[in-house]
């Protein structure tokens, strides 16, 4: 099994409340369902909801290590089930040295983007995803000049894009969020999932005229774990491209220095049972 960390509210409600799992809530209403749930996974034996567990049948060549990556996975497959990626279309990852947008770069590839443009200031972690990702994947080193980087996207898209997927960590400005939405072709969409320390200044007249579509999104639907299971199991998506580092309970300092530096492809975990 694997388990879900994002709790939604099973009543039929306008506003449902949302937990994630031992972390955080969407607001007071929310508050006595993670009173109920208000532990994580650290630990020989959790207690959790149902509806959170998704089986991991047919999936037995691979380690519980490496299933782990799953939920890495997973977060990314929210946002792009949102923009509604389709199959030939071409997708601008931003922000795609860190590790939940590294992930979306094989998710893109698993559903059929016919060209991946993946950005980041990093020439070196952004050549080593595109080579391991495959020849779909083309990275563009961004400068820091919102339009000087579109032209160099749209470019590399041969065009522009469909889709773009933002999964900024704490950006200190909006240049390469910008960059990423001048990209679109006219109708296209920008998926939000990072974050951000500024505000994001969005030409009002500039995203009429093209109708673009601005998508915030925060986690994914209920049924996506086992959605993306199935691009898993057909070898579509490797999952074993990230690279676990087990360690015991008894090692939870030093496996907390390695997460503190751990890089876009790796996963530090710990063996509860051990």
């Amino acid at each position: 099994m694997v388990l879900s960390s994002h709790i939604t509210a099973r009543e039929n409600v306008k506003s449902p409340m949302m937990i994630l799992l031992g972390i955080t809530k969407n607001g007071d209403t929310a508050l006595p369902a993670q009173l109920d749930w208000p532990d994580g996974t650290l630990a020989p034996y959790v207690l959790a909801p149902a509806e959170t567990l998704t089986p991991l049948d047919g999936l037995e060549q691979y380690t519980d290590a490496q299933l782990s990556a799953v939920t890495r996975f997973v977060v990314p497959y929210g946002g792009l089930l949102k923009g509604q990626l389709a199959a030939g279309e071409t997708i601008v990852i931003n922000g795609a040295t860190g590790s939940f947008g590294s992930a979306a770069v094989f998710l893109s590839v698993a559903m059929g983007a016919s060209k991946i443009i993946i950005t980041g200031r990093n020439k070196t972690m952004l050549a080593e995803v595109a080579q391991k990702a495959g020849p779909r994947v083309v990275p563009v080193v961004l400068k820091g000049n919102p339009q000087e980087d579109a032209l160099a996207i749209k470019d590399a898209c041969g065009g522009g894009a469909d889709m773009a997927f933002d999964m900024v960590g704490n950006a200190k400005d909006p240049n390469s969020t910008l960059a990423a939405l001048f990209s679109l072709v006219p109708g296209g969409r920008l998926i939000i999932m990072g974050s951000m320390a500024v505000d994001l200044p969005v030409p009002y007249t500039y995203v009429m005229i093209n109708s673009w579509s601005i998508i915030g999104n925060f986690m994914y639907p209920k049924d996506a774990t086992r959605k993306m299971l199935e691009l898993v199991k057909s070898g579509q998506l490797p999952i074993d491209v990230i690279a676990p580092q087990v360690f015991r309970m008894a090692e939870l300092h030093q496996a907390m220095d390695a997460a503190a530096s751990a890089g876009n492809l790796q996963n530090i975990m710990i063996d509860c049972q051990s």
